[in-house]
Formats: structure tokens, C-alpha cells, sequence
């Protein structure tokens, strides 16, 4: 029987219906029960019930009768059942730019509130990938639908979120070629002839001009300009708005003259016309924040040549400018990659800028108020920025570290051997030093306490013996200068008192005699043994207590009880005779060779064959044995293996 066909239009229906139901009760339970219920497989009712989520909202605007909460328990709901896994995850972004479209500005400044509180759900696996491209969509829908000057704030705090939105290394959010807004162009008056400047405010008073709310009194008036504002610095002033939008004009040698000049006597007047007496400003922030109006701002400069004389008295549009400075300033100086060769600064024009930002920054701290506040975190910004230009220089390279993904899974190792690694397994076991000598030594006999024990490892001299030099050298028939003889000599004295403390009574009997220094106490104590020793001491070679290492290794070999088998290093005809009488059985014996098992996993790994298996083994003891991979040792292993005729017979060839 062949499967029905689903039906589109009833089951959108009644998701429809589930849907409405829903909104009613604020519970998204009713479109999962809807969802359950209905025939089909999930790719066609996931399709299914976005186009009635679709439809709902197309419903809710056309009614007009609907409140921007009614628009966002709708959005609720489809987050819920794309976190259900009953919806598109595109679905919810689709729902707000509809929305968005639809409502005037007023009302999408609330349905963006909501998008800015529920940042971390955007940034979540489930949503980030399918609805970042639709987010920054809107967002730049919404920015051409707002006007700069009059949303600047709301234009601020889309901006804000797409920063939070998309991480720093987003390409789209990036002006990787360091690229100008050349559009940003400032317009003002460049026709000298419709100047206004220069007449008398006089005519404007007498036809009744009334001083609006915001400007300044006859009372507030600062104090007269040093400087006459006439056109040319007002041309000049507004002239230097294009070098700030596009600082690449002063590498050349003719604006950068033009440049110079301006900027020097528009310094002057912020230098000449300074800004001391604020009281009319502050009282007229007291009664803004008395009458709780929000202080507006506009981006863009009013160029009419009536307000210059109030610009050039306002502390917030100085600043505006004297900051323009800084950083066109930083830009000159920095290292920018997508810089052209000539764009080079030579020694003079270094120079200035650098005598320009200290003025620059002296004008900024003499602004009031907090003229000294506002400079350090103007020049603690620029400096933070140096490092984001770096960063942009070097590509603008992730800040979230990737793992390399290796071709070849790794094999899991341990940070530390563990025990059995270096000391070995069974009675017969081997312990490894680290160092081949080192693990040589040790191994010479299985209990090495009892083998430093023996008599054959004391090696304390007698008094006579060691002495022997000295007290020949104290007779004064053998001239023997003081600083010659042996009881001068640090290291024998120290010697001697050992020796002094285990074998003569002298050493512990009190005496009244004061010794300046340890020569003249062994003097002391030689001719006290001369006088006890035998007068017949034969004159051989004084031991010193210091044996060659080949009698001491012969001392601890004599106390071992190990059978005597000669020593010779195992041939590769050995290894061969016996890796093909082990066969399989090749691992019994690895566990007694004290093979690792990862070094047992190679083994497998480079053959199949049992014998050669076997006969690697072998090979791997003997590499890493060394001058120890002896006949001895490997019968030894063999008869703890359990293969004792495979050991007799090496033993016998």
C-alpha cells in the first residue's frame, strides 16, 4: 500500500489554529501536540508550520489593532519550537523583519530592545549560523531608514550590537584596506562675496531679535576674541575638514603647505580665545537637568558663519576638533599596511606633528571642565587603538585558537611511566636507570644492601697505611718543607679526620692544646701515632681509599649467585634458531624481556608473520640492551619464560 500523500493545506490549518491557541495561553505546548499528531515526515512539517507562523503575523498586521507584545509572544513562540526542533531556525529572524518593516520607527525601537536583551540567544549553535546574515540585514534596513543627526542614538546602539553580535575577526565588520568615507563631505560657504561676516550685529538687535532658549545672554557673552573672525578664518577653519576625511592629501607637498598654514592660525585661536569663565555653561546644564530634557547631539557641523563666534566658545566643539587632530596625526605617523610606498612623511613635517600633539594636547587640558580628565583618556584611547592597527596589519587574525587537526589520529600516551616501566616485572626483573651504565651498575646483583655489605667492599685504609706518607715526611732527617707535606693539603686533611674518628682513640680524647688551623692538629696527632705505629713500615703505595671501577663491578659480580654461563653478546643466527622455535609463542617471553606493550603494538604493526614477529622482538631487546643482551641473560628469561629446552640449548652452543 503506498504511503498518502500529505495535505499542506489542512495541516497548516490546524497549526494555525494550535498557533493562535497558543499566543492565548503563552504555552507553545498546543503547536507541538498539533506537530505530533499530524502525518508527514519532518521536512514538510517544519515547512508547514513556518508558513503559519508566517501567517499569523501577516494576520496581526493587517488587523493594525495589534501591540508590539502581541508581535513578540509570536517571535517567543517560534524560538521555542526552533529550540523544540519543530521549526526552521530561520523562522524567528524572518518574523522580526516583517515586523520591522511593517511598524514606524517609534515602535521598532521597542522590538529592537528586544532583539539587543536576547544577544546570547542569537550567538547560541542553534540560531547563530542560520540567522546572523538575516540579522545584519535588518540592522542595515533599519540604519537606512534612520536619519544620523536625528536617531543618532539609535543608529549607536545598532552599530553596538552588531559588535556584540559578530566576533572581532568578523571580515564584514572590518575596514581591512583602511579605506575613507569620502562622501562625508563638510559644506560651507566659499563665496566670499555672500560673506556676512564683518558687519555689525547692531541692525540685527534693533529689528527685535529675541534671544531664543539655548543661547547665550547679553550677560553670558564670553569674553571678546583677540583674534578678528572674519571669512578667511572661517574658510580656513572649515578648509581643514577635508584633510580630516581624507588624511592621504597631506603626503602631498602642496596641501600639506596649505594644511600647515591653516592649522597653525586656527591653533592660534584656540590658544589666544581660551575658555575660562563657564559659569553661564553650568548653570545652563543645571536647568536642563532640573527640566529632565535629554541633551541632544548632532553629528554633522553646522557651517553657518552666524554661529562661528558661539562654535569657537563652545568646550564640546573644541574638543570635536582639537580630537580630529589627534587622529589624523596617528595616522600619518603609524604603520598602516594597505599605505602606499609614497606615503612618507620627511623630518620636518615629523617634527611638527610632533609639536603639534604636545599643543594639542595643552589646549585640550586648558578646556574646562575637566579639561586634565579628558586628556588622559583621549591619549590612553589613541594608544589602546595602536594595538588594533597592529592587529589589522597582521590580517586581523582570530583571537580564538583552533586545535590542529592532524591527518593521523595520535596514539593516547602517558604524561608518566608507570612503575613496571622501570622496575621491571617478576623475580628475575631488570631495573632501568635511564642511562645504560648507570642500569649496567645497578643490575650487577639483584640485592645490591647486601652486596655494598660485604667484606669485599670495605675499603677504609688502616692508620699505618694511610698515614704512612705523613709521618715519613714529619721526620726532620727527610727536610721536608711545610708546605709540601700531605697534612697541608685540604683534601687529605679531611680524609684524615674520617679516618681519625673511626679508627684512633686520639681523636675523642680532650686536650688543652688551642691548634690554629688543621695542619697544625694532624701535625699533633702524627707524631702521637708515630710514636704507637711499628717503625718497620714498608714503603708502597699509599691507598687513598679510591678503587678502579672494573675491581668494584668485579666485587659485586663475585657476591652474585647467578650460574656461571660466559658472557657473549647473543649472534643473529641465535636470534634467528630461536625466533623460529618460539613461533607464536613469542609474546610469553616479551613479558619477561620486559618489553612495553606499546613497543609489543609496533611488533604486530610492521609484521604478520609470527616468526618475524618473534624474531623483532629479539632484536628490539637487543637494541635496547645494549653490551647487556648477553647468552646469559637471555637464558635467564627463556627458563622464567617457561622455554627451558629452547634455553639449553643456546646454553650448550
Amino acid at each position: 500500500m503506498s504511503p498518502s500523500l500529505f495535505k499542506f493545506v489542512d495541516a497548516k490549518d490546524k497549526f494555525t489554529a494550535s498557533t493562535k491557541q497558543a499566543l492565548v495561553g503563552k504555552n507553545s505546548k498546543p503547536i507541538i501536540t498539533a506537530f505530533n499528531q499530524i502525518l508527514g515526515n519532518e521536512t514538510e512539517k517544519k515547512t508547514t508550520l513556518d508558513q503559519a507562523l508566517r501567517g499569523v503575523l501577516g494576520e496581526q498586521i493587517v488587523e493594525q489593532k495589534v501591540s508590539c507584545d502581541d508581535y513578540l509572544s509570536l517571535i517567543y513562540l517560534s524560538i521555542d519550537a526552533v529550540s523544540e526542533g519543530i521549526c526552521s531556525a530561520t523562522t524567528p529572524f524572518l518574523l522580526l523583519g516583517d515586523v520591522l518593516d511593517s511598524l514606524p520607527l517609534d515602535q521598532c525601537d521597542k522590538i529592537f530592545s528586544f532583539v539587543e536583551e536576547n544577544v546570547s540567544t542569537w550567538k547560541s549553535n542553534s540560531f547563530y549560523t542560520a540567522g546572523k546574515n538575516y540579522l545584519l540585514r535588518m540592522c542595515n534596513d533599519l540604519l537606512r531608514r534612520l536619519s544620523k543627526s536625528q536617531n543618532t542614538v539609535f543608529c549607536g546602539r545598532i552599530q553596538l550590537f552588531l559588535a556584540r553580535l559578530f566576533p572581532l575577526s568578523e571580515k564584514s565588520g572590518l575596514n581591512l584596506q583602511s579605506q575613507f568615507n569620502l562622501d562625508n563631505i563638510t559644506v560651507f560657504n566659499k563665496n566670499e562675496q555672500e560673506s556676512t561676516l564683518g558687519q555689525k550685529h547692531t541692525e540685527e538687535k534693533e529689528e527685535g531679535m529675541e534671544v531664543e532658549e539655548g543661547e547665550m545672554g547679553e550677560e553670558d557673552l564670553p569674553a571678546p576674541c583677540s583674534i578678528p573672525i572674519d571669512y578667511n578664518l572661517y574658510r580656513k577653519f572649515w578648509t581643514l575638514q577635508d584633510y580630516f576625511r581624507n588624511p592621504v592629501q597631506c603626503y602631498d607637498k602642496f596641501s600639506w603647505m596649505t594644511f600647515l598654514k591653516y592649522s597653525d592660525e586656527t591653533l592660534a585661536v584656540f590658544k589666544s580665545f581660551k575658555l575660562d569663565d563657564m559659569q553661564a555653561s553650568k548653570r545652563k546644564l543645571e536647568e536642563l537637568r532640573a527640566s529632565g530634557r535629554e541633551h541632544v547631539y548632532f553629528a554633522k557641523f553646522l557651517t553657518s558663519e552666524k554661529l562661528m563666534d558661539l562654535q569657537l566658545s563652545d568646550s564640546n566643539f573644541r574638543r570635536h576638533i582639537l580630537l580630529q587632530y589627534l587622529i589624523l596625526f596617528q595616522y600619518l605617523k603609524g604603520q598602516v599596511k594597505f599605505k602606499s610606498s609614497s606615503c612618507i612623511l620627511n623630518d620636518d613635517q615629523t617634527t611638527w606633528i610632533e609639536e603639534t600633539t604636545k599643543l594639542v594636547y595643552q589646549l585640550m587640558r586648558e578646556i574646562p571642565p575637566d579639561g586634565d580628565k579628558f586628556a588622559t583618556m583621549v591619549e590612553h584611547i589613541l594608544n589602546t587603538e595602536e594595538n588594533w592597527n597592529g592587529w589589522k596589519n597582521e590580517g586581523c587574525s582570530s583571537f580564538v585558537k583552533e586545535r590542529p587537526v592532524d591527518d593521523k589520529p595520535k596514539r593516547p600516551t602517558r604524561k608518566r611511566q608507570a612503575p613496571e616501566d622501570f622496575l621491571g616485572k617478576g623475580p628475575d626483573r631488570k631495573i632501568f636507570m635511564g642511562n645504560d651504565e648507570l642500569t649496567r651498575l645497578w643490575n650487577l646483583n639483584q640485592n645490591n644492601m647486601d652486596a655494598c655489605k660485604s667484606d669485599s667492599r670495605e675499603f677504609m685504609p688502616s692508620l699505618d697505611e694511610f698515614f704512612a706518607e705523613a709521618i715519613e715526611q714529619a721526620d726532620p732527617a727527610n727536610m721536608v718543607e711545610e708546605e709540601y707535606k700531605a697534612v697541608r693539603n685540604p683534601n687529605y686533611g679531611w680524609r684524615a679526620l674520617r679516618l681519625l674518628s673511626r679508627r684512633s682513640p686520639h681523636f675523642f680524647q680532650p686536650t688543652n692544646q688551642k691548634f690554629k688551623s688543621l695542619a697544625d692538629y694532624l701535625d699533633s696527632m702524627v707524631s702521637k701515632l708515630a710514636k704507637e705505629l711499628p717503625k718497620d713500615i714498608p714503603s708502597e703505595e699509599i691507598k687513598t681509599g679510591e678503587e678502579d671501577d672494573d675491581n668494584g663491578d668485579n666485587l659485586l659480580k663475585d657476591s652474585n649467585d647467578s650460574p656461571s654461563i660466559p658472557s657473549k653478546l647473543v649472534t643473529n643466527q641465535q636470534m634467528d634458531d630461536i625466533a623460529a622455535k618460539l613461533g607464536a609463542q613469542w609474546k610469553t617471553l616479551a613479558t619477561h624481556l620486559e618489553m612495553k606493550a606499546a613497543e609489543l603494538r609496533e611488533i604486530e604493526t610492521d609484521s604478520e608473520d609470527v616468526d618475524m614477529q618473534a624474531k623483532l622482538l629479539l632484536v628490539a631487546w637487543q637494541d635496547r640492551e645494549g653490551t647487556q643482551a648477553t647468552v646469559e641473560n637471555l637464558v635467564s628469561a627463556l627458563n622464567a619464560a617457561g622455554f627451558s629446552q629452547i634455553a639449553d640449548s643456546l646454553s650448550e652452543a
